[in-house]
């Protein structure tokens, strides 16, 4: 599944170059932003099909940016990555409406497989909807 559209949102930005070029060359068109309201910004003026998301951001944290991103483009599918291991905020990103979450560092190939999951779940609800 080539050319899905993916929004990379960390403010780490070393790590999001990283990513983004190694995803790039996987055949995903990759925008990446620094953090929250960036990414709202940049939804807003072009939709994604799976947003990879940071929880820990300075400003924006990853939960808030959750909440807005599903309030205004709600068929936008949502991984969330973290470095961190908690439970707690995992349970609740995902009852936010989160597709799945990941552990940093990623593993690619399973990052690759989880984004083609999450833009084949977004354009089945979307035709879904439709009917």
């Amino acid at each position: 599944m080539n050319g899905i559209r993916v929004l990379l949102i960390d403010d780490e930005v070393d790590y999001t170059a990283t990513l983004g070029k190694r995803l790039g060359r996987r055949g995903f068109s990759i925008r990446t932003v620094g953090g929250g309201a960036e990414a709202l910004a940049a939804l807003d003026a072009e939709e994604a099909e799976v947003v990879l998301l940071d929880i820990k951001m300075a400003g924006m944290d990853g939960i808030k940016t959750l909440q807005e991103i599903k309030r205004r483009h709600p068929a936008v599918e949502v991984i969330m990555l973290t470095a961190h291991a908690n439970t707690d905020i995992v349970i609740s990103s995902l009852a936010m409406g989160a597709f799945d979450y990941l552990l940093k560092p990623v593993n690619l190939d399973e990052l690759a497989a989880k984004i083609e999951d999450g833009a084949m779940r977004r354009k089945h609800n979307l035709e879904l909807g439709a009917r």
